[in-house]
């Protein structure tokens, strides 16, 4: 008789023998993470003294997510265990943003949101123009979300939004890897493109704030899976899946919902015309159509001021793309001018997009030589190397003041596809020759971790510091939010008034209120900078009395500071800026002697006015 021993594999050890060290990963991942956070709390307080924070900052990030990396991408971790450290690995990457700011809003946008969700609430009424961002009430589908959630959990607004933005920054994650894996059909790659995903400039920062695409971002990754799922299987299931989840983006945000259809185009096209692939290709371009449909009628009929929106940053930017072309200097920007971050971090911000490029190129080139067996899976990595490929011209854009805003919001799609195809790269080189590539793909890691980071968002967005008149993160004042909240106690909420950048925001959002900061149609600002003893142009008056306006606010600060963005009103004001003050306190105290604004509040910067257009007449 003889005895057959099977041969044994290191493939075939990893597949059936359950990885033995669970504990081992909890208990390093929870050490790790304790000391990761009390980095980032002493880099928070190090900014609020005035110290350098940056040093504690990536000490704590990468004290985490180094160990978490190698748990996630160990060839022996079973994979059970791997979701649970992407899980711990996406809550941990929440935690800058949730240390800026736990306890109310911050960013701009976030101050929209934050009313929106609020009047839900509140009134029980969808689609409410919001006097912040005006389009953001045509796509309800984060407001409604936060606001159901704090109706049933009696959680107030800001804590409902941050379950789900926390939620929605996991599902990215996981999302991500159960989207490789539906190409690959390799767990550890999977892991490994969804950390590979998060080095986009957008995922510590942008992706994490109380806005409609930090939950349009994760419903546009899972309409992916599904979509992929779709066009193996042709089930009914995940093409009814797709179309609800493509719905759900459509609701929720514009841009990301733009983008889907955009990569779902790419899929389709890279399915057409494959042998054997066919019957995925009509599928996926069924599945395209069905979902432009959702998006045109959308944008057709509830959200028809969506198009004049967008359509003036991408006019602004092309305009400064020629103006850099022609040497006139005009549309320039330049990065990390007067900045306050570390000169390293500036290095790895303009080395990391040339590491992804290298990283992309040498993808492709394995793609060539190495053609899976698989149609579909052939087609999905030439879909996903494209997509990835527009990250490189759309990183030209962050060189012009207005295309910087649509380049940031462009890195979580196209970040997608460099992950997908840089992925099975980074696995083989780590079973070819784990000893070299390990180390490197490391520093790797670091350094597209920083440099991403830094080129997506400045310090002041990144951590807290004194209040500075003229900032989207510091301008919250106590004083401010004082006279909003008095004006909305005496006066209630809804009302007409005009008001700076800064204080709108507060008044349109804690107060209630529904202000307006001037526009080339609508130039409140001339209110500002009429000279004392010069009558306001009449046509102005004549406005503000037809459209109802009743109150004035004035910050006397505008007389002794320069906004820290360049800005006191609106982005075309027609307001000098030449590093002084473009106010006198004359001009701003005026309003208290004129027979038609009617001083209510005065709290030594802050002053209110009610205007009483009768006496204009007279």
């Amino acid at each position: 008789m003889t005895l057959t021993v099977p041969r044994v594999t290191p493939t075939s050890i990893s597949e059936r023998s359950p990885d033995k060290t669970p504990w081992a990963c909890a208990v390093t991942l929870t050490a790790a993470g304790a000391a990761g956070a009390a980095a980032l709390v002493t880099a928070d307080r190090a900014a609020e003294w005035g110290r350098n924070p940056f040093g504690w900052f990536w000490l704590g990030m990468l004290v985490f997510t180094l160990p978490a990396v190698w748990w996630a991408g160990r060839r022996a971790t079973g994979a059970l265990l791997r979701v649970a450290v992407l899980v711990a690995y996406a809550c941990f990457t929440y935690l800058p943003k949730l240390l800026r700011n736990p306890t109310g809003p911050l960013y701009h946008d976030e101050f929209a949101h934050w009313r929106q969700s609020r009047g839900i609430l509140l009134d029980g009424r969808l689609f409410d123009p919001n006097p912040i961002v005006r389009v953001i009430g045509d796509f309800p589908g984060l407001h409604s979300t936060v606001a159901a959630l704090s109706a049933l959990t009696g959680a107030s607004i800001w804590h409902a939004a941050l379950l789900v933005l926390i939620a929605a920054h996991v599902l990215v994650v996981l999302g991500v890897a159960v989207l490789a894996e539906e190409i690959w059909r390799d767990g550890r790659t999977a892991a490994v493109a969804a950390i590979a995903y998060t080095l986009n400039s957008s995922f510590l920062f942008f992706d994490t704030q109380f806005g409609y695409e930090s939950l349009a971002i994760p419903l546009m990754i899972w309409t992916l899976v599904a979509l992929l799922r779709a066009m193996r299987d042709r089930s009914a299931g995940w093409i009814v899946t797709t179309l609800v989840l493509s719905a759900a983006t459509v609701v929720t945000h514009h841009l990301t919902a733009l983008g889907l259809i955009a990569i779902m185009i790419i899929f389709s096209a890279a399915m057409t015309g494959r042998r054997n692939a066919a019957p995925a290709a009509w599928t996926a371009w069924a599945l395209t159509v069905a979902a432009a449909c959702l998006v045109t009628g959308w944008l057709f009929w509830v959200a028809p001021k969506t198009a004049g929106y967008l359509d003036p940053y991408l006019g602004k930017a092309l305009d400064q793309i020629a103006g850099m072309v022609d040497d006139s200097g005009s549309g320039g920007r330049t990065l990390f001018k007067q900045s306050v971050a570390p000169w390293w971090e500036q290095k790895a911000a303009f080395a990391a997009p040339v590491l992804a490029l290298a990283a992309t190129a040498a993808a492709a080139w394995r793609l060539r030589r190495r053609r899976a067996a698989d149609p579909l899976t052939r087609g999905f990595a030439v879909a996903a190397l494209t997509i990835g490929l527009c990250y490189f011209p759309a990183a030209v854009l962050i060189l012009t003041p207005s295309g910087a805003e649509g380049a940031r919001r462009s890195w979580a799609f196209s970040y997608v596809g460099i992950a997908l195809v840089v992925a099975p790269l980074m696995v083989a080189l780590l079973n070819r020759a784990a000893k070299i590539a390990g180390p490197a793909l490391v520093a790797l890691f670091a350094v597209m971790l920083v440099g991403n980071t830094a080129a997506g968002m400045n310090p002041s967005y990144r951590f807290p510091g004194p209040a500075a008149y003229g900032s989207d993160t510091r301008s919250l004042t106590p004083e401010v939010v004082a006279a909003s909240n008095w004006l909305r106690a005496t006066q209630g909420r809804d009302l007409r008034i005009v008001a700076d950048r800064y204080s709108g925001l507060i008044f349109g959002s804690f107060g209630g209120q529904f202000p307006v900061t001037g526009s080339v149609t609508f130039p409140t600002y001339e209110l500002y900078l009429a000279q004392p003893g010069t009558p306001v142009p009449p046509t102005l008056i004549a406005q503000l009395s037809s459209w109802n306006f009743e109150y004035l606010i004035v910050d006397r600060r505008m007389a002794r500071e320069v906004p820290e963005i360049g800005i006191y009103f609106e982005t075309n004001e027609p307001i000098p800026h030449d590093g002084r003050p473009a106010f006198t306190l004359g001009q701003l105290t005026k309003f208290d002697r004129l027979p038609w604004t009617i001083k209510i509040y005065d709290s030594g910067d802050i002053a209110i006015y009610r205007f009483d257009f009768i006496q204009v007449s007279r």
